[in-house]
């Protein structure tokens, strides 16, 4: 064989498609899938049958919306290299100041949705600007609106109606119309799904399209993985991470609408501690804490681990008190799944 040939065959091999070991596990929700399918088949395998019926499939798609719907901002933000710890309160704060808006001021309900969209998107601009700003870290930012937060919907609540909750708004008109729009079931094949399982998906495909076909998805895997490299070759970092920050007060705000809507009061306390469960869905997802990597559909998949769990343990009739402990594990056994994983990909799918 002459050296030319050698030489050709070898930049061949360099060229060649992985097999499908490579292809598949080189994706960051990877982990996720598998940890999603091998909780599935504990649940629904293992002498769970009525895990898979379909009421229970949609109760299960229900609840992993409430938590994929942020999870699906905080992913985002985490491959644009931040992250938002004030994420569970924001959602109480959405709700609380459309309820409290319209209790107090008289209005349409639908004003009161409008204000809730401003300040969610305003409280998502204040982060992302003092980031900016103060150069500090997400964390402490973001720690620090938590607190602000928390106290405001508490402050402001019994200030308003001396309570701890907000009054419902139902007499209001535009009442119905909302809840139509943020709270309603839709029939699928007899089976009633709610609506936010249908925002969960369209948003999964708009940040999944927004991620790999836009050059604003380039700006945020940019501006997560080398800022420094990305604003020298012209990628807007600041402006990318205000987005992301509004983009998680966006997901907040949708959110929040469902929770007034479909239990027509809120309470102020509320929120504390689901910030953690969009990390976690986020982290299990494949994103990274270090930014620049990551996927929408990954986040999609942690949120919908999440919600096997919920229902999983419900059916298997285990002590709920062990939830967080199964998530926490499930975290670290995605995480590490996948970081194996990604290594053996890497390999060519070899040891």
């Amino acid at each position: 064989m002459s050296s030319g040939t050698a030489v050709l065959q070898k930049a061949d091999e360099r060229v060649t498609r992985g097999n499908w070991f490579t292809k598949f596990f080189t994706k960051p929700e990877a982990g996720a899938t598998a940890a999603a399918v091998v909780l599935f088949v504990i649940f629904a395998v293992a002498g769970y049958p009525q895990f898979t019926e379909p009421s229970s499939i949609a109760t299960t798609l229900y609840g992993a919306s409430t938590v994929g719907i942020m999870a699906l901002g905080v992913s985002l933000l985490m491959i644009g290299g931040e992250f938002d710890l004030s994420t569970g309160v924001a959602v109480i704060s959405s709700a609380l100041s459309a309820s409290l808006f319209v209790y107090w001021f008289g209005t349409n309900v639908w004003v009161g949705v409008f204000v809730g969209l401003i300040f969610s998107l305003g409280v998502g601009f204040i982060n992302g600007w003092l980031l900016l700003k103060t150069k500090l870290a997400s964390f402490i930012v973001t720690l620090s609106t938590f607190f602000m937060l928390t106290g405001l919907n508490l402050g402001l609540t019994r200030l308003i109606t001396g309570g701890v909750a907000s009054p419902s708004i139902e007499p209001w008109p535009g009442f119905d119309s909302a809840v139509a729009v943020f709270a309603s079931d839709i029939p699928v094949f007899g089976i009633n799904v709610k609506i936010t399982v249908f925002y969960w998906i369209a948003l999964v495909i708009v940040a999944t399209w927004l991620l790999r076909r836009t050059k604003v998805g380039n700006w945020i895997f940019a501006s997560g993985g080398a800022p420094e490299a990305a604003r020298a070759v012209g990628v807007p970092v600041g402006k990318t991470k205000i987005g992301l920050y509004m983009g998680v007060g966006f997901c907040a705000w949708l959110l929040g609408m469902h929770n007034l809507f479909a239990f027509k009061t809120v309470q102020s306390g509320e929120g504390i501690g689901n910030e953690f469960l969009y990390i976690i869905a986020a982290v299990v997802g494949g994103c990274l804490l270090t930014g620049g990597y990551g996927s929408a559909i990954g986040g999609a998949i942690g949120a919908l681990i999440y919600g096997m769990a919920l229902k999983g343990v419900v059916y298997a009739e285990w002590n709920p008190d062990w939830l967080k402990f199964f998530l926490g594990a499930m975290l670290l056994g995605a995480t590490v799944l996948n970081f194996w994983l990604q290594r053996r990909a890497a390999k060519g799918g070899k040891k």
